[in-house]
């Protein structure tokens, strides 16, 4: 088969071991194998005050009917080989039996008659002489395979387990005469934990019992879960040393923890207590994931226990058909046998009757059935679920006793001067020696490759099936061991859906796991990421930072690129502020026409027309300055708006600045004696205007030579946006241009207080004062609120103040005198311009 390898080397590296067979020898022409194996199994369903025990005599209450099969297997299959001329001719195999009835020291009680020969013994043939015995078949349990396992290494007289697969039972050194045909229950654990890894389980119970066979098995199995990511939710064991074995404790865990997958690592007769609990506490909704120990157990088979176990998964060794079993089951009868007893107890159990005469052997059962005629036929209840899975290990039964005769026929076949041991001697097959027949079978492996995985579900005729959904490699790549038809799955209550087992929910995209303090790494809270960072996948451990220009999506979950953001005429602000600026850049024009037009008249003659002219075209670019803030920042703009702002600014405070001056000089000159006539020429107001402007000039190009202003993309002020702004370069030099301003500005400003109250009706002083107190006003508003505003906001407030202030000149300075001209020129006349001192 596909699945079985038949070699002469030991198959180390899958740490099966020596997966050998099994019996003893006997003779007269006759060796004998010894058996140790429970027929019947202690009542492990008493209440805790009925241990199994009752005046050292174990209490038997059940028929265990696959252990009965295994030793009609291996009678047939010694019998077989009895039959065959071509194996172990001239000579014939013998065996003994001894019911352990699983008990540990009735296991050892047997080893130790089988050691010293005071037993009896029963044969296929009748034999009336004894010979020595030379190798044990047994024990079905690991833990008590584990105590044979020191007695007969000692001796090292070959032990053959068909099924033991405690992993301690590999160590060769250890056991050195020790042999099974099941692989080690490492390689059993590391299927378990693929398979509860396979469903996406990371919450997870562990359940075994307190032997070494328990321990060994589950903590590979908790090992490979915690190397996986996975989490353990508890970790409890079946205490076989108390009455009750742990079942109320057990329970509890079970029932407190949010794990809904228990891995259940142990013979199905230690799982019956916690069983029984769950029953009494009505605790469903757990999914029990077995070992081959119990996967596919007759005694776990009702319908009682079904609410528990449906949808329970396991794995269970491969179903192989022995050869000609069916045959020699159909043979056996009551009536046709010594062994009534035990034959009658078969009976009852294949065919769910009770002989009437007498006492039943079975005692009372469940439900009331049949009477037994003995006329019943294996062929009615051989397709029952019962009946096959109580065939289930019989294969490696069979498998068991072949090694031991190829073992020996390996063994008879030797020629001398060839042989194995010293001075290439051969073994004397009627003189035997155990460690000779151990050195044999250590030759000879049977191994299995193959689990099948089962899902336990309810037939339609209401009975309880283990369905065959898939299967486990010990030899494939783990990506490529396991094999699941998820189509033939059934979870609990008949459910398609794979059922959930985490301590906390998969975070989704946009949010990060957060560990909760002292619990497992599969406990843990979902936060959201910040903003800038996003986690594209579940269960994110860290949150990505998004480039420097993108940004996090509202969900975190992706990055978007960042919107730029710059004082726009497609805006609605950039848009108001520039139709803001040309139409206030208009006014000035429209009143230097106006000025123009009446030029000849006293109150623009009063008002100095040229420097009025030049302080207009001036109020012109302050107006129109504004529109170099407003776009995209590129370069070019970057470099020349403030200085252009400066300039233009400048120019204008300048040309206030003069005709303040040239107002004061003007009607000092008019005092007797005085000398001041010669500064009132024009040449002095250009002479000022042209030095205050120079400086500004000079400042501004030493600005731009040592550190000039550039574009830059901001991405610190709104982290969600880039602004793309205008870095100044030094600021240092803007706010030094902008105090230029201020000197100037404050300068006209005290001037023209100081002369405010010059004999002029229509006093030029008057108007500058007011001027310069709104012009001052504006810009010293301007410097709180261009550090607190942010974006567009901040050039938008700079606009602001620039027509603000232009406005504020445009009114104090022109205003009166243009509705004058307009609405009243009767008062444009010289003579009421000029005001009489008296």
């Amino acid at each position: 088969m596909v699945d079985e390898l038949l070699t002469v080397e030991a198959v180390e590296e899958f740490e099966v071991e020596k997966f050998l067979q099994l019996p003893d020898i006997c003779l007269f022409d006759q060796l004998e194998e010894g058996g140790l194996l429970p027929s019947q199994i202690g009542d492990m369903d008493k209440s805790d005050k009925d241990p199994p025990y009752k005046n050292d005599i174990w209490v038997v209450s059940k028929f265990s009917l696959d252990i009965y099969h295994k030793i009609q297997t291996l009678i047939h299959s010694i019998e077989e080989i009895n039959r065959d001329p071509n194996i172990l001719s001239n000579v014939t195999l013998g065996f003994q039996m001894y019911d352990t009835c699983a008990v540990p020291h009735f296991e050892l009680q047997g080893a130790l008659q089988f050691l010293t020969e005071i037993t009896t013994f029963m044969s296929n043939s009748r034999c009336n002489t004894r010979s020595s015995f030379n190798a044990v078949i047994g024990s079905t349990f690991s833990a008590n395979s584990i105590i044979l396992a020191h007695v007969f290494g000692v001796f090292r007289y070959p032990q053959i387990s068909p099924i033991s697969s405690a992993s301690l039972l590999s160590n060769q050194k250890m056991f050195p005469s020790f042999f099974r045909v099941v692989p080690s229950d490492k390689m059993q654990s590391m299927g378990l934990a693929q398979l509860v890894l396979s469903f996406g389980w990371t919450w997870i119970g562990l359940l075994s019992t307190d032997t070494d066979y328990g321990l060994l098995g589950i903590q590979p199995i908790k090992e490979e879960i915690i190397k996986a990511g996975a989490c353990v939710a508890f970790t409890e064991y079946i205490r076989l040393g108390q009455p009750n074995h742990n079942a109320p404790q057990i329970v509890k865990v079970i029932k407190e923890s949010t794990a809904k997958v228990v891995v259940v690592f142990c013979f199905d007769v230690y799982f019956i207590p916690v069983m029984n609990e769950l029953l009494k506490q009505n605790i469903t909704g757990r999914i029990f994931i077995g070992n081959v120990g119990w996967s596919r157990s007759i005694l776990l088979s009702t319908r009682n226990y079904f609410q528990i176990l449906s949808g329970s998964l396991g794995l269970a060794v491969k179903d192989y058909v022995v050869p000609g079993l069916s045959q020699f089951l159909s043979k056996i009868h009551p009536s046709e046998s010594m062994e009534e007893n035990w034959l009658n107890l078969y009976w009852e159990n294949v065919f769910n009757c009770k002989f009437l005469y007498g006492k039943n052997l079975t005692g009372s059962l469940e439900t009331p059935v049949k009477e037994c005629t003995g006329e019943e036929s294996l062929d009615d209840v051989r397709n029952s679920s019962t009946y096959i899975s109580s065939l289930k290990y019989c294969y490696y039964t069979y498998l068991s006793v072949n090694a031991l005769a190829k073992a020996l026929e390996d063994l008879k076949s030797c020629k001398e001067g060839e042989g194995p041991f010293s001075h290439g001697t051969c073994a004397d097959i009627w003189n035997l020696k155990a460690w000779q027949l151990t050195h044999y079978i250590r030759k000879v492996i049977f191994t299995t490759t193959v689990y099948s995985i089962v899902n336990w579900q309810l037939s339609l005729e209401g009975t309880v099936k283990q369905i065959h959904i898939g299967n486990y490699s010990t030899i494939a790549i783990p990506d490529q061991a396991l094999t699941i038809n998820s189509s033939l799955l059934l979870w609990p209550m008949g459910g398609q859906q794979v059922p959930r087992s985490v301590c906390s929910e998969s975070c989704p995209p946009g949010f990060r796991k957060a560990a909760r303090t002292g619990q497992p790494i599969c406990c843990f809270d979902c936060v959201q990421c910040l903003q800038g960072e996003i986690s594209n996948q579940t269960d994110s451990i860290n949150c990505i930072r998004c480039l420097w220009d993108q940004w996090s999506n509202p969900e975190k979950s992706s990055c978007l690129p960042k919107s730029m953001e710059f004082l726009s005429y497609d805006d609605a602000l950039g848009g108001t502020l520039a139709t803001t600026s040309i139409i206030s850049s208009l006014i000035p024009a429209l009143i230097l026409r106006l000025f123009i037009l009446y030029r000849q008249t006293p109150i623009v003659r009063a008002n100095n027309y040229s420097l009025s002219c030049l302080l207009l075209m001036s109020l012109c670019l302050c107006f129109l300055c504004s529109l170099v803030f407003i776009g995209y920042p590129h370069q070019h703009k970057c470099l020349l708006r403030q200085v252009i702002f400066g300039l233009a600014f400048t120019l204008c405070v300048s040309s206030i600045l003069a005709k303040t001056i040239m107002v004061v000089f003007a009607f000092m000159a008019t005092k007797p004696g005085s000398n001041l006539r010669k500064w009132t020429s024009p040449q002095v107001s250009y002479m000022i205007i042209i030095i205050c402007f120079l400086l500004q000039f000079i400042l501004c190009i030493t600005w731009l030579s040592l550190a000039s202003p550039f574009p830059q993309y901001n991405t610190n002020t709104k982290p969600e946006l880039i602004i793309v702004e205008c870095n100044e370069g030094s600021p240092i030099a803007f706010w030094t241009m902008l105090g230029y301003l201020f000197l100037l500005a404050t300068i006209s400003f005290i001037v023209a207080f100081l002369a405010r109250r010059l004999p002029d009706r229509f006093n030029e002083a008057q108007c500058i004062t007011f001027s310069m107190l709104a012009f001052l006003s504006v810009w010293l508003s301007y410097i709180p609120a261009s550090l607190s505003a942010q974006g567009q906001y901040t050039v938008a407030m700079e606009i602001f103040a620039i027509l603000a202030s232009s406005w504020a000149l445009v009114i104090c300075m022109f205003l009166p005198k243009c509705f004058i001209i307009l609405f009243r020129p009767d008062k444009n006349r010289r003579h009421l311009i000029i005001k009489n001192k008296d």
